[in-house]
């Protein structure tokens, strides 16, 4: 495979139902800081960060996806270049609701088959089950994630953006699955932690924001 460049770009979209938390992983990870206060993402946003990665330097860029129904034309767009789908859901319901609320979970089914039907078996594709802080509200087992995840062949963790928990691990483990890495001698596994160990949400739309470097 063709040797990556130093400065390579990678284009992340982000994927889910409405209020999974996709913007908090993204804050999380950009800025180490979590939003208290729920702002739903209108349209797409943009971000982008710098990785240090062993011997090389690889440029992520962000793309928030708005979950609401009224933006779903425009997402095959996003993800039609994109070399990365970030597919979340949540994994606990915060709402009292008659029935558990699983929808999000459901659903990542129709995002993998939309994400394929775009870029074929040319993409990574990562499902991710955030909110895990929500302890006694979860609804989808640590299993079943694995499973479906499995079922589609696509990689699968569980993160929480309010505690911070698997948040770098999260992308350490994109970056290490992009094009080209599979030749670095070491990804630091020393920092993944194992999905399966038990832990106790506006921007400017279409406004690129300048990360810090993250010396992951």
């Amino acid at each position: 495979m063709a040797k990556v460049s130093p400065l390579a770009k990678y284009k992340l979209v982000f994927l889910g139902d409405q209020s999974v938390g996709k913007t908090s992983i993204i804050t999380r990870f950009m800025y180490d800081k979590f939003d208290t206060t729920y702002q739903a993402t209108i349209g797409i946003d943009f971000l982008s960060k710098t990785m240090y990665l062993e011997d090389r330097t690889v440029r992520l860029q962000l793309w928030d996806t708005a979950g609401q129904e009224r933006f779903r034309s425009l997402i095959p767009s996003y993800i039609r270049d994109s070399s990365v789908a970030v597919i979340a859901y949540d994994v606990a319901s915060e709402y009292k609701l008659a029935n558990p609320n699983r929808q999000s979970f459901m659903n990542t089914s129709k995002w993998v088959e939309e994400v394929r039907t775009e870029r074929g078996s040319d993409v990574i594709i990562v499902l991710v089950g955030n909110k895990t802080d929500l302890v006694d509200k979860r609804q989808v087992s640590i299993e079943e994630g694995d499973n479906k995840a499995r079922e589609f062949g696509i990689m699968f963790i569980e993160t929480s953006a309010k505690a911070g928990f698997n948040i770098k691990p999260l992308f350490r483990k994109i970056a290490a699955a992009l094009p080209g890495m599979e030749t670095l001698s070491s990804t630091k596994q020393e920092d993944m932690v194992d999905v399966n160990l038990k832990s106790s949400g506006n921007s400017s739309q279409n406004s690129e924001q300048q990360g810090g470097g993250c010396p992951c």
